[in-house]
């Protein structure tokens, strides 16, 4: 599958209107039980804040480079200065706030430890917003609807998204032609009639449908039925372990689960429809943009706590899946960085070496093998065409860089080939600050360009002797003694 690309310079506009809450998590440490009762003991040594409820949709879409826009309430209290504040740094307007002064803004808190929740507790108010509220939330949706490619309705059952609320909405965004995605809560899903698409769980179409889903044919059952009888465009049944299935008048789509490591849940739907509205927004067929937001979610269950996603961590998720050839290994600088970024989050560490290898011999292979193992991701600096004839004279390179790249690439051993075009590769050096840096030959560790950079980063200097009779040069030398002598 390709992925999305977006135009920074354009970005789509996503507006989401919904539950937004605060989320608190303590991270802590657990080694013993409480002698007053039989319970862990939590050490709390770090506390973070992050958007819940409708602002996780909104910080997902920000990382997969949408413009999101908000429509939202909150209470008058220290909670909702903190929402501002990280609502600051994704959403450029500020009129979607509403702020009612007799409710309180959702605080959803958790204990983690050991990368796994202990306990949550909310401090909520679950009752219907007030008439005033409903009424200055339609006047902004009249008004924000019209400029938006894509509308998400997020309930989470605070109060908000009352059947007033989601009718106007709905309606609203048929009048201009917008499609609205809405993720459901509870079991009464007519206040969702004639929305676009609707993404429920396997539990919460269950509830809705009176059916335990236990099957691919109850299941199957549950998504037409939630199409004929809410005038449905299409239905999303996000199915956990097993992955989602779409279906539409023309038929369904099972997409399995690509995850590789679950440590959390949370917020996964929350991923799931903000890169489902990317997807709509960019006009890729609904297939495709199941089958991107299927991938997404895949991605952001491996974090912990409602996390967002970007578009750069789910190719590098994708590649990491799929078999990657050696026109994927040759990268440019700056995406090279970026992938770099995403392996040591995970990690693992990155060797680096550097050379012309203009005729690759079974020496170099043995090289790379060996330098490949002292870590998990090897970088081969390359030498370009003109570097190689400043170092090495007239006559050489005697293979064109590309082809070279394409050489080295086609090695199990080498995860990225990147060209510099310096005499020496300090430069690429300075930028990748690898955690291994590894020179073949005779050289004295500190005899080795960029040896320095690595080690005031704390990396290690590594040589690797070389084959015996084997060289480029010599290959060269026999080559042309070769051709003279017939």
């Amino acid at each position: 599958m390709k992925l999305p690309r977006v135009d920074n310079e354009n970005p789509p506009r996503v507006l989401v209107i919904g539950d937004l809450m605060l989320d608190r998590y303590l991270w802590g440490t657990c080694d013993r039980v409480s002698p007053e009762a039989p319970v862990q003991v939590v050490k709390v040594v770090e506390e973070t804040q992050a958007l819940g409820g409708c602002g996780n949709v909104l910080a997902n879409l920000a990382g997969l480079g949408a413009r999101p826009q908000v429509i939202a309430l909150v209470g008058r209290d220290d909670a909702a200065a903190q929402l501002q504040k990280l609502l600051d740094a994704i959403v450029p307007e500020r009129r979607g706030i509403i702020v009612d002064e007799a409710r309180p803004t959702t605080v959803k808190t958790r204990l983690v430890a050991a990368r796994h929740q202990i306990v949550r507790f909310d401090t909520e108010s679950t009752a219907p917003c007030s008439a005033a509220s409903a009424a200055q939330l339609l006047e902004l949706a009249e008004e924000m609807i019209p400029s938006s490619e894509v509308v998400v309705l997020s309930d989470y059952g605070k109060g908000l998204v009352t059947d007033e609320v989601a009718h106007a909405v709905i309606a609203c965004c048929r009048r201009h032609k917008v499609q609205v995605l809405v993720d459901p809560k509870g079991h009464r899903y007519e206040k969702y009639r004639g929305a676009s698409v609707l993404t429920p769980n396997r539990k919460e179409a269950a509830q809705a449908t009176g059916s335990s889903l236990a099957t691919r044919e109850q299941i199957s059952a549950a998504g037409a039925k939630l199409c004929r009888e809410l005038d449905l465009d299409a239905c999303l049944i996000t199915l956990s372990e097993d992955g989602m299935a779409l279906f539409t008048p023309e038929g369904d789509t099972w997409l399995p689960t690509v995850a590789r490591e679950v440590f959390d849940v949370t917020g996964a739907g929350d991923t799931v429809i903000a890169a489902l509205a990317l997807g709509i927004s960019l006009n890729m067929s609904l297939p495709e943009a199941c089958e991107f937001a299927n991938r997404a979610a895949g991605v952001v269950v491996g974090k912990v706590g409602a996390a967002s996603v970007t578009l750069d961590e789910i190719d590098h998720a994708y590649g990491a899946s799929r078999a990657i050839g050696p026109g994927d290994k040759i990268v440019e600088l700056a995406e090279l960085e970026r992938k770099l970024a995403l392996y040591r989050s995970e990690g693992r560490k990155i060797v680096f070496t550097n050379g012309c290898f203009d005729l690759l011999h079974a020496g170099h292979v043995q090289y790379l093998a060996a330098a490949a193992a002292m870590g998990d991701v090897l970088i081969v600096g390359l030498n370009s065409d003109e570097s190689v004839r400043r170092l090495k004279g007239e006559g050489r390179p005697l293979n064109h860089e590309l082809d070279r790249a394409t050489i080295l690439a086609g090695l199990h051993a080498v995860s990225y080939v990147v060209l510099f075009g310096e005499d020496t590769p300090l430069a690429l050096i300075e930028r990748i600050v690898p955690d291994v840096l590894v020179k073949g030959g005779d050289y004295e560790p500190d005899q080795i360009v960029g040896a320095d950079v690595v080690r005031r980063a704390g990396g290690n200097v590594e040589v690797v002797p070389l084959m015996e009779g084997r060289s480029t040069t010599a290959l060269v030398q026999r080559a042309r003694k070769d051709v003279r002598s017939r």
